[in-house]
C-alpha cells in the first residue's frame, strides 16, 4: 500500500548532500541516522547487522537483543532476510537484555516470550546460542545468578536496543549509574504504568521488579547501536546525541563508548539541531516554510516579534545566507509577518462572497460537505473542538467519522454503573450479568466480546451527545466505522488490512467531503492515531488511482491531539477561539465522562483531556501573539497535506 508509513512533507532543510560527515554530525555526541521512518530504518540497520554476522563467519557472533515495540520493525526485517536465505543465525549467539522479575519464561508477557515469537523462533538460530534472564530463578539465588549473566552478557559483538521516552535502556531507569552490572531492580511506579500496557492496564498483574543487564554490561560491547521511533522520543533523543550525559537519562551515559550509533526516524529527530536550525549547521534549501520557520526560530532565540528583528539578530544566529538569497532583513520580516498572519483565519471552511487570495480555505463552494476523521470517539473534540463548532455554525455540513470503537479504553467500574442505572430506571437488571462478565476476565487476554461491545456503545453514546452539543443531527453526520483492526479485544492491535481501507472508502464516496481532517500524530508506528490515519490516506489514494471525479477537489487538513501541537513553521491555518468557543469545548469534551477522572490508561500527564487542549491552544495563541500578532483566548492549527 501507498501509505503503509505516512511522513510529513518536506518542507526545506539542511543540504546533506557533499556535505562532510564531521560538519553534518558537528553537534552530536552519538551520530545520528535519520530516516523517513521507522522502516527504512530497519533495512538499513539489518544490512549492518546482516554484514556483521557474516564478517565473522567460524565463530560466534555475539548480539545483544532488546524487546518491546521499537525493535519489532527490524525484528521482521531480519526474519524476512533469513526466509529469503540472504543469512543465517547458526552461527550467532543472541543474548537478551532484560526480564520481569519474577516470571515464568513461557508467559505470554514475558520478555523471552515476546524476543521468541518477533524473531528467534523465526530463523535457525541453536537453543544453546540463546541467553535470555531467568526470571524463575529463586531470590535467594538471585545475585549469583545475575553475576554469572553478567559474564555471558559482557564483550558483545554488538548491542542494538531501544530507548524508552525518558532514555531508558532495558530496565535501567532515572539514576541509573555508568558502573552498573546485570541486576535485580524494583520497578518505579511510573515505569510500570508503562509496562502495564503489556498487561491491559492492570497494574495488579504488573511486575514489580526487572532484571536488567547493566550499562556498564553495555559499555563493554563492540559496537552499540541505539533506536528510537516517534516525536514522543524527541526529548530523549536529543539529550543522548547532543546533550550532556545524566543519570536523569541513562541512554546518555553510552555517549563516550568508542563505536556508538542511532538510528532514528523523522519525527523522533525532530528536536535535533540539523532539523530545527539547520542553518547552524551548512547551506539549506530556503522553502518558505522554512524561511518562516528560521524567522520564528530567530524571534524566540533574541526574544523579540518579527518586525522588531534587526540585520545585527540575523548575522548574529548564522541566518547570513537567508540575508544574502532573500534580504534584506526588513523585507524578510514583513514577508514572514504576513505570511504567518495570512494563517489566521476565524472561517477555516472560507468565508463566503469574500476574497480568498490571503485566506487558507477558498470561498467556495459554500457549505462545503466537511469530514472530520476521530481515531477514537473523543479525539475530534479535544483536538480540534473550536474548529468543528465554527464549521457546525457557520452552515457547513459537518460529519464525523469515530474510526475505531475505542472499548478497551473504558473501565469496569464505569460499565457497572451505567448497567446501574439502567435497572435503577426500570429498563433491565443486568448488573450481575454484566459484573460475571467484568469477574471472568483474565489479566493480559483479550475482554469478553460482550462485555466490549457494551464499553463501545457507551463510547458511541458519549460521542453522539458531543456532537448533538455542536447542533448536529447525531443519527446522519455521525459515523461510527468500527475499523476490524482495532477489535483485537486488548491494547496490541490486529495487522490493518484492505477491509479497514473499503469501510473507509465507502463513506467518502457516499459523502464526497470538500474537507477532510485527521489526526497528525506520529508518536507510534504502531499507535491507533497513526494506523487509522495511514488508512485513511490509502483510501483517498486509492479512490484517485480508480478515477473518482470529485476527489480531486478535496483538502486534507491534519491535527493534533492533546500532547503535541504542530510548530508555527508548519502552520497552514490557525483558527482562532473565543473564551465562550474554549467553554463550548470543554462541555464537549466534558460529554466523554468515560474519559474523564477514571481513564484506564490515563499515562504520565496528570491532566485531564480537557485540561490538557486547553493549555496546548492557549499556548499556540501566546506564541502568535509574542511573534507580533493579535492576541487571542486561544488556537486551533492545523497542517494541510494536499
Amino acid at each position: 500500500m501507498s501509505h503503509d508509513h505516512f511522513t510529513l512533507p518536506y518542507e526545506g532543510g539542511l543540504i546533506e548532500k557533499d556535505l562532510p560527515k564531521g560538519v553534518l554530525h558537528s553537534y552530536e555526541k552519538v551520530w545520528t541516522h535519520i530516516y523517513d521512518d521507522a522502516f527504512p530504518a530497519s533495512e538499513a540497520l539489518a544490512d549492518v547487522i546482516v554484514d556483521a554476522i557474516k564478517s565473522t563467519e567460524g565463530r560466534l557472533f555475539r548480539l545483544g537483543l532488546t524487546t518491546g515495540r521499537t525493535p519489532l520493525p527490524l525484528y521482521n526485517e531480519l526474519a524476512r532476510r533469513h526466509a529469503a536465505g540472504e543469512v543465517s543465525f547458526r552461527n550467532v549467539e543472541v543474548v537478551s537484555i532484560d526480564e520481569y522479575y519474577p516470571t515464568d519464561p513461557d508467559g505470554l508477557k514475558s520478555r523471552n516470550h515476546q524476543l521468541h515469537e518477533a524473531l528467534l523462533d523465526k530463523v535457525d538460530i541453536l537453543e544453546e546460542n540463546i541467553h535470555i534472564p531467568d526470571g524463575r530463578v529463586p531470590r535467594s539465588e538471585i545475585t549469583e545468578y545475575n553475576v554469572r549473566f553478567d559474564k555471558i552478557a559482557r564483550g558483545l559483538d554488538m548491542l542494538v536496543v531501544g530507548i524508552g521516552e525518558l532514555g531508558q535502556v532495558g530496565f535501567n531507569e532515572a539514576g541509573s549509574q555508568a558502573k552498573d552490572r546485570t541486576r535485580v531492580v524494583r520497578l518505579s511506579h511510573n515505569s510500570r504504568k508503562r509496562q502495564a500496557s503489556n498487561f491491559k492496564y492492570d497494574m495488579s498483574a504488573t511486575p514489580a521488579m526487572a532484571i536488567t543487564m547493566g550499562l556498564s554490561t553495555m559499555f563493554s560491547a563492540k559496537k552499540i547501536v541505539l533506536m528510537a521511533w516517534g516525536e514522543d522520543k524527541a526529548a530523549a533523543v536529543k539529550t543522548i546525541a547532543e546533550g550532556e550525559p545524566t543519570t536523569a537519562c541513562p541512554a546518555s551515559l553510552l555517549q563516550n563508548h568508542d563505536n556508538i550509533s542511532f538510528y532514528v526516524d523523522q519525527n523522533a529527530a525532530s528536536q535535533l539541531t540539523r532539523i530545527v536550525a539547520p542553518w547552524l549547521i551548512g547551506p539549506c534549501d530556503w522553502t518558505r516554510k522554512l524561511v518562516r520557520s528560521a524567522v520564528v526560530w530567530l524571534c524566540q532565540t533574541v526574544g523579540k516579534p518579527i518586525l522588531k528583528l534587526t540585520e545585527k539578530d540575523y548575522l548574529d544566529n548564522a541566518l547570513d545566507e537567508l540575508l544574502e538569497k532573500f534580504g534584506p532583513y526588513d523585507k524578510i520580516n514583513i514577508d514572514v509577518f504576513n505570511d504567518l498572519q495570512h494563517t489566521i483565519t476565524g472561517w477555516p471552511g472560507g468565508k463566503p462572497a469574500a476574497d480568498d487570495s490571503t485566506r487558507p480555505v477558498p470561498a467556495r463552494p459554500y457549505p462545503k460537505t466537511v469530514l472530520i476523521f476521530s481515531p477514537h470517539p473523543d479525539d475530534d473534540v479535544i483536538s480540534m473542538g473550536g474548529t468543528f463548532i465554527r464549521l457546525a455554525s457557520q452552515g457547513h455540513n459537518v460529519h464525523v467519522a469515530y474510526e475505531t470503537s475505542g472499548n478497551v479504553a473504558v473501565h469496569d467500574d464505569v460499565v457497572l454503573q451505567h448497567m446501574d442505572a439502567a435497572f435503577q430506571l426500570g429498563f433491565a437488571d443486568k448488573f450481575d450479568e454484566v459484573k460475571a462478565l467484568v469477574d471472568s476476565k483474565v489479566p493480559g487476554e483479550p475482554e469478553p466480546r460482550k462485555l466490549l461491545e457494551i464499553k463501545g456503545a457507551i463510547r458511541r453514546s458519549e460521542a453522539r451527545g458531543a456532537v448533538r452539543s455542536f447542533g448536529l443531527n447525531d443519527n446522519t453526520n455521525a459515523h461510527f466505522l468500527n475499523l476490524p483492526f482495532y477489535e483485537s479485544g486488548g491494547i496490541k492491535k490486529k495487522p490493518r488490512t484492505q477491509a479497514d481501507v473499503d469501510i473507509i472508502k465507502d463513506l467518502l464516496n457516499d459523502l464526497k467531503p470538500h474537507m477532510i481532517f485527521m489526526a497528525g500524530d506520529l508518536a507510534d508506528p504502531h499507535g491507533t492515531h497513526r494506523v487509522c490515519t495511514e488508512a485513511a490516506l490509502e483510501a483517498v489514494e486509492q479512490l484517485r488511482e480508480e478515477g473518482c471525479p470529485w476527489i480531486a477537489e478535496t483538502h486534507i487538513w491534519l491535527y493534533r491531539g492533546a500532547w503535541m501541537e504542530w510548530e508555527l513553521g508548519r502552520v497552514d491555518m490557525a483558527v482562532p477561539l473565543s473564551p465562550d468557543e474554549v467553554i463550548k469545548k470543554r462541555h464537549a469534551i466534558f460529554r466523554h465522562l468515560s474519559q474523564k477522572d477514571i481513564v484506564p490508561f490515563p499515562g504520565e500527564d496528570p491532566r485531564e483531556f480537557w485540561q490538557r487542549a486547553e493549555d496546548r491552544t492557549q499556548n499556540t495563541a501566546r506564541l502568535y501573539d509574542a511573534l507580533g500578532m493579535a492576541e487571542y483566548q486561544a488556537i486551533e492549527v492545523f497542517l494541510k497535506l494536499c
